[in-house]
């Protein structure tokens, strides 16, 4: 039986630590879908459309088992859909654990069959947050060590018509 797993977020932009996580959760499933959610409740950068293309574009084809797709149901709901069994969550600091663990065990409440699995960010990004880069990319900032070539053309683009 195939493992599916999926890799939730809203990736507002993607960075070098979505990046880390997305490698290696590839590599303990068949495939992983890396799901942008359309969340009402954040207010995001990038439109759902763009923060699709920009993922595309920072894998490239260097992973062959790993999907792209927007998403704007529960996580378990969606997982039930494409018959993920696993959900995968990066943990920069330990503010993100109370908040991960929460979700983990609603997710699980809600479904006792999905199971959540945590990685850790590799320490060069533990401290990247898209809500960092893109306050660096705003204020002119060099984002380079913390995203994506492809987030960064769409940051510059998006900022440069604020300027």
């Amino acid at each position: 039986m195939k493992k599916i797993g999926i890799y939730p977020g809203t990736f507002d932009p993607i960075t070098l630590g979505h990046l880390d996580i997305i490698k290696r959760a590839s590599q303990i499933v068949d495939t992983l879908y890396v799901s942008i959610a359309l969340s009402k409740n954040k207010k995001t950068l990038f439109s759902a459309e763009e923060r699709v293309q920009i993922v595309k574009k920072s894998l490239g084809n260097s992973f062959k088992n790993v999907k792209i797709i927007s998403f704007n149901t529960l996580t378990v709901s969606l997982c039930k859909k494409i018959k993920a069994s696993l959900i995968f969550r990066g943990l920069r600091v330990v503010t993100d654990f109370e908040y991960e663990f929460q979700l983990a065990g609603m997710n699980n409440r809600l479904n006792k069959k999905i199971q959540t699995i945590f990685l850790m960010a590799e320490i060069e990004n533990q401290l990247i947050s898209s809500n960092m880069v893109k306050e660096i990319a705003e204020l002119g900032g060099d984002v380079r060590k913390f995203a994506p070539k492809p987030a960064i053309v769409y940051l510059n683009k998006k900022f440069k018509n604020k300027k």
